[in-house]
Order: C-alpha cells, then structure tokens, then sequence
C-alpha cells in the first residue's frame, strides 16, 4: 500500500534536514501510520484533522492500554508532522498544541560508582591475551569520550594512533562532534593495534579481521570483565558505561550544555536526564557554602 503523501513528504523531510538514522524514519513511518489508519476509518485525511480528532486519537491508545511511553512517542510524531505541515504551508494551525503528553514514570538512568570503574579497568587489564586488550582499551575509551558501542565499533585500526588529544566522531544522522582523549585510552588503543593481525580494518576486530566485532560480542567481553571485577554483569552494558561518564562528568562540575556536545545529542531534552545528579550536586553546594546552612540552629536547646 502506497504510504499517504503528506506522511512521505514529512518523513523525507526529516532524512534531508536532519539525517535521521533508517531506523528513526521507520519508527516515525509506523507510529504515523496508525494515525493515518484512524483518519481514514472517520473519512478525514490526516492534514486535515482538527484538535477533536487529535484528542480522540490520544484518548483512544490509553483506552487500548498503550503505555505512557507508547502514547506520549505517538504524540510527540502528530506533533512534528504537524509542525512540518504548518512550517509548509499546508495548514495554519497545529492542532496538537493544546495536547498534553501523559506523564512519564521515572526512569533515571543506571550507572556505576567511580571505584566500580575502577575495578573494571583493573580487571581487564589482568585479563590476557587479545580479549584483555580489547577490553582495557573499550573500557578506557567509552569511559574517556562517552560514545555510543555503535561509535566505537565503527573505529578504524588507526584510531586514537598518534599524539592527538581530540577525536573526531561521526554519530547519529552522520552528525559530527569532536571529544578529547585521555593518555590512558590512547595507551590502550596503541596496545590493541599492536597485537592487529595484518589486514585488521577495525580497532576492534571481529572473527574475521576484516570485519569489526559486533555489539553482542563486545557486550559478552564486558559481561567477563564484571565477572572478573565482582561486579553484578547484569548491571554492566556499553550504554551503562556511557551514563557513567555523564553522570560522573556532571558530580564534578560540569555542564549540560557541554555535556549535550560531548554526547552528540541533537535535543539538550535528552541530555536532561541526567538532572538527578545536577541536583545532587546542587544540594550539596548549599548545604557547604550557604550561610545559614552553616549556622547552628538557634532554636535548639
């Protein structure tokens, strides 16, 4: 079946302007199409729908026990295609903006103490042969630049070679950043390229040299190292790794807006889960600094 025009137009829209990723046009392609299913069951064609139809739309997945999450995705499509028709000139109004997303339970993300880092490092580092070296050197440098697995899978063999101290990223939608590298991960990475077997394309190679390792595989390699270190695997991930470096990043000073490029998000609203931490970090700076916080209370006996 034909994919309804507006819907096409929008989602080629978001491959042209923002380099959204195949798998983010699909998701939005999906969620548009029950839109899309639920206008043409009343007669109307998405373009045209009003704020009525949008409302029973929404009241309609909670009725079918969609979760938050699913409902608040569906909305959060209605409301850019919407965009993408007004900015056009199709419609002259948007008729989500008085739509209100269901409220999202907490879900803050998980991430490891600074001496559970450290035990990992120590860990692998113990560990032998290639499957050690590929370890320290993935630990050091997901921890160092807070990449993504899939960014550092796609490294080259000749990575981080060199005296550079920064490192250029290509990540999502093709959209570049640049990180800073530390000496350790420079170190490890320097160790990993010395054992490559010639032809190795990758800094981090599969089974076949040619190829690099895949995401499950690297994922295993982690899940010993926890072993290794007494650590629960369960609570050890690439992307667990990723939430350490911004957590722990955010402890001791730094900001959002820094930690947003470090971390190559398009939407600094992604980056503001890790506000748990900035609050932390606040309290703690109030009860050290503030005046009153350091007087002792007058009223007690």
């Amino acid at each position: 079946m034909a994919m309804e025009r507006h819907v096409e137009a929008f989602l080629e829209s978001m491959v042209a302007e923002r380099g959204a990723a195949r798998n983010t046009i699909l998701a939005y392609q999906a969620d548009l199409e029950a839109f899309v299913a639920f206008c043409g069951a009343r007669g109307k064609r998405p373009a045209q729908a009003g704020a009525a139809l949008v409302t029973d739309y929404l009241a309609g997945l909670a009725a079918e026990g969609l979760s938050a999450r699913t409902q608040a995705r569906r909305l959060s499509a209605l409301r850019q295609f919407f965009r993408f028709l007004l900015r056009d000139g199709q419609r002259d109004d948007d008729p989500t903006a008085l739509s209100v997303s269901p409220k999202l339970p907490e879900n803050l993300p998980k991430f490891l103490g600074e001496s559970e880092v450290d035990a990992l490092l120590a860990a692998a580092s113990d560990m032998p042969g290639a499957s050690g070296w590929s370890a320290r050197a993935g630990l050091e440098i997901l921890y160092a630049t807070g990449m993504r697995v899939s960014e550092l899978l796609a490294l080259p063999a000749a990575s981080l070679s060199g005296d550079a101290v920064l490192l250029l990223i290509k990540g999502k939608g093709g959209r570049e950043r640049i990180v800073p590298l530390s000496e350790a991960a420079r170190q490890a990475a320097s160790a990993l390229r010395a054992s490559h077997r010639k032809g190795t394309r990758f800094l981090f190679p599969g089974r076949n040299r040619s190829a690099a390792m895949t995401r499950q595989g690297f994922a295993l390699l982690l899940k010993r190292v926890a072993l290794r270190a007494g650590i629960d695997p369960a609570r050890l991930s690439p992307h667990v790794l990723r939430h350490s470096f911004a957590s722990h990043l955010l402890a001791r000073g730094a900001d959002l807006r820094s930690l947003q490029m470090l971390l190559g998000h398009a939407d600094i609203a992604t980056t503001q889960i890790y506000t748990h931490v900035l609050a932390e970090r606040l309290q703690r700076l109030v009860e050290t600094h503030h005046p009153l916080a350091q007087k002792p209370d007058s009223h007690s006996p």
